[in-house]
């Protein structure tokens, strides 16, 4: 493992310098690693609260509205479970030197997509073309 990159506080990656550059990775690597800390805390907050709850509550309606409730706290656990898969592949990509780059064209992705969407993996012409594609599909 190499040595950590110094990076200021203020810190942002541009396009004046060199793609996915040795301070952009860290960056990106630091980025994922902190959302990916929130999900997880989130979780254990959420998995807490789950068993704190586990209560017999008479009243139909409540006990309704509680299960109700935590049937879309569980959907919403499993969106960020896929989400931290996501971000454990762009944490690999990262290790691997393929990060920042379309999987589909090969072409860099944006430094301002894959600053609002870290775990990117297609530049945003392949992504609109894939949903595009997608979209067809579905119609049929």
């Amino acid at each position: 493992m190499k040595p950590e990159t110094f990076l200021p506080d203020d810190y942002s990656p541009a396009d004046t310098e060199p793609f996915m550059n040795d301070r952009q990775l860290e960056y990106f690597r630091r980025k994922l690693l902190a959302w990916k800390n929130d999900i997880l805390a989130e979780s254990r907050d959420t998995i807490e609260a789950l068993q704190d709850s586990t209560r017999n509550i008479p009243d139909v309606t409540d006990r309704a509205s509680e299960e109700t409730d935590r049937a879309l706290e569980l959907r919403t656990r499993d969106r960020q479970r896929k989400l931290v898969a996501k971000i454990d592949s762009a944490l690999r990509r990262i290790d691997e030197g393929e990060y920042g780059y379309c999987e589909v064209t090969g072409e860099p992705i944006s430094l301002k997509r894959l600053d609002a969407r870290p775990i990117a993996t297609m530049s945003l012409e392949a992504q609109e073309r894939h949903e595009r594609r997608e979209k067809v599909h579905r119609d049929d």
